[in-house]
């Protein structure tokens, strides 16, 4: 699944091309995708125009000039792209350009500076899905949420009052959404890597007696924070067929520590140990059991 590196690449891809864009047409090629699209989707989006892109955790999120907020989950395979033209940051997806059958919902576009285009929704397993809101703090996916990693709200003080007596181990913390939105697998692994913690260990054991942060959770926070920054820059991270708007990757993959590198020396500099795979909570976990240690 994309996490949020890879969407807020979409995001940064599509903003300029769609903010001020008016909806002049929709198309719907299937009745439905994980979900079934939203009743009179179309008709909703028809004459509206697009006022702002932005992303919440792992979703995007389309705001319309009569308040109405079209939300969009890319799931495995799933991908935005225009018809007409690449953009400059390329969102990723399966296989571009040679099975049109997988484009499920096209949106003609009239944009006053860009001029018309058509701006369509691939998915070829259809696990993502697309939703629509009058008031899109009404959304059961994005109610509950954690803050945003990037965020001014996200830090270690605010990490050790969900982490406070909590056993269960800190890699499922990370990616429980109502501690830290956006999170996943890859990026849990790298973060953990970047801090020297080992995913096992239990979340409340980087909080003091006195619920104040351990130095290794200042250590994580910064942690998760510098390893999306850097994979936002490289354009997040291209596992198995996905590809961007240009066919290329994003290239995150190429800087792993850990994930996917079971067997391989691990890069922290002087260590000596080798990078191991465990299994939590039916998940592959990634770690160096020599310089990942417990707090």
């Amino acid at each position: 699944m994309p996490e949020l590196p890879e969407v807020e690449t979409v995001r940064r891809g599509l903003q300029p091309w769609l903010e001020g864009a008016r909806i002049d047409h929709v198309t719907l090629n299937r009745p439905n995708l994980r979900f079934p699209f939203p009743e009179l989707l179309a008709e909703r989006l028809t004459g509206r125009s697009i006022v702002a892109v932005t992303r919440r955790a792992k979703y995007l999120l389309l705001r319309l000039d009569d308040g109405a907020t079209m939300l969009s989950h890319l799931g495995m395979t799933g991908s935005w792209r225009f018809a007409e033209h690449a953009i400059d940051k390329a969102p990723r997806y399966y296989e571009p350009g040679i099975a049109p059958k997988h484009d499920h919902l096209v949106l003609d576009l009239s944009h006053p500076s860009h001029g018309k285009s058509h701006l369509i929704y691939a998915d070829p397993r259809r696990f993502g899905f697309v939703d629509l809101y009058d008031d899109p703090s009404t959304s059961p996916y994005l109610q509950g949420l954690g803050p945003e990693p990037l965020g001014n709200d996200f830090n270690a003080a605010e990490m050790a009052d969900k982490f406070a007596g909590r056993k269960t181990p800190v890699k499922s913390a990370l990616l429980d959404q109502r501690v830290v939105a956006g999170l996943g697998n890859i990026y849990v692994a790298e973060a953990l890597h970047r801090a020297h913690i080992l995913p096992t260990v239990l979340a409340g054991s980087l909080v003091t007696a006195r619920g104040k942060p351990k130095a290794a959770l200042e250590d994580l926070a910064s942690g998760v924070r510098q390893v999306l920054i850097e994979a936002i820059e490289a354009g997040g991270s291209t596992l198995r067929d996905f590809r961007n708007a240009q066919g290329g990757n994003g290239y995150f993959q190429h800087r792993f520590a850990v994930y996917d590198r079971e067997g391989q020396a691990c890069p922290t500099p002087l260590c000596p140990g080798t990078v191991e795979r465990i299994v939590q909570a039916g998940r592959s976990t990634f770690f160096c059991p020599v310089c990942q240690k417990k707090p």
